[in-house]
């Protein structure tokens, strides 16, 4: 498995800013508290793949929706790399 330096990455990332845009009607599998993080990150990578060709079709809220995505994937990938150090130390 590669490790993978987690302020370079926020340093890429770094220049992405995200302004709201309301969802009505949309259940998201991410506010689900009994779901492991993991399964809360694939479910916020499965939703960022939809908005990808919209985005590139030239939608503004697909893509403020796929920024949003980006911001949560990196928050759950942080929780997610201590969840695994955690339990690799017990």
């Amino acid at each position: 498995m590669e490790t993978v330096d987690i302020q370079a990455v926020e340093s890429k990332l770094s220049d992405v800013t995200v302004t709201a845009v309301p969802v009505q009607g949309k259940t998201n599998q991410t506010q689900q508290p009994n779901q492991s993080k993991y399964a809360q990150l694939l479910g916020v990578i499965e939703e960022m793949g939809r908005e990808v060709r919209p985005t590139y079709a030239g939608s503004r809220s697909s893509a403020e929706r796929l920024k949003r995505g980006i911001v949560q994937a990196r928050i759950l990938v942080r929780e997610c790399l201590v969840e695994t150090e955690r339990s690799a130390r017990q």
